[in-house]
């Protein structure tokens, strides 16, 4: 790790709370305004459609694998997660003014589940392309809530929310909001509950999910037909077929 660049005060607070926040600029200006104009050509051309069309763009645009295997990101990562770093996935997450549908309670390890054999060293770096607060959906986290099994789910209404399941019995008066100006992100484990309400705002709120993996844990191969992994940094503990091996 070249920089140390979070303290081992802020690593404990993540590792008891499953999240914390990195008020900081993650990538320098310019570097944030050209990774802004990829989110809005791949925006184009899906026909300006929500979420789901722009799951791994960088399957797509191998140019958005200079800020998901940077040492900036990489290095707030290697603190949680260890040396051994295996990049899962990528996802731009825009949530258009007024129309914007809310994210139901969930744990992104629900959706994963079968294609690694462990999920407790998964890190997502949020990375706030607009601003994102709460009047406008921010993403928001049941603290320590990281640390059970997969919760049970029902169905919720598909037009109002992003997902058709959402998990059952959430107190949302626990929520941590998490609010960020452009170029701040945050970090949460794969297993936290967490989601956020629609964006019945004025103001877009777009961010750029960035998800990694320690190398312990081993990919599913027979699950994970046409996904791609990459080894960010370090080894290959678990022999998974990584792109770059």
């Amino acid at each position: 790790m070249t920089n140390a660049v979070i303290s081992q005060e802020e690593v404990g607070f993540y590792k008891q709370n499953g999240y914390m926040l990195h008020k900081k600029q993650l990538f320098g200006k310019e570097k944030l305004n050209e990774l802004s104009a990829i989110f809005e050509e791949q925006w184009e051309l899906v026909g300006r459609k929500l979420n789901s069309e722009l799951d791994t763009p960088h399957f797509r645009d191998a140019r958005l694998l200079k800020f998901l295997l940077s040492d900036e990101v990489l290095d707030l990562v290697e603190p949680i997660i260890g040396p051994n770093i295996g990049l899962w996935s990528s996802h731009f997450i825009c949530k258009e003014p007024l129309v914007g549908k809310q994210t139901p309670w969930h744990e992104d390890s629900a959706y994963w589940n079968g294609r690694l054999n462990r999920f407790d060293k998964i890190v997502t770096v949020w990375l706030a392309i607009d601003r994102s607060w709460e009047e406008n959906g921010c993403m928001r986290v049941i603290p320590g809530t990281h640390a059970g099994g997969f919760s049970e789910y029902e169905e919720v209404d598909g037009n109002q929310n992003i997902f058709g399941t959402e998990i059952k019995q959430i107190d949302g008066s626990k929520a941590v909001y998490f609010e960020l100006e452009p170029g701040e992100c945050s970090l949460h484990d794969s297993r936290i509950i967490h989601g956020a309400a629609p964006n019945n705002s004025p103001y877009r709120r777009c961010g750029y999910t960035m998800r990694y993996f320690s190398t312990e844990a081993k990919v599913i191969e027979e699950k994970n037909r046409g996904h791609k992994v990459w080894l960010a940094r370090g080894k290959d503990l678990a022999g998974s077929n990584f792109v770059n091996v």
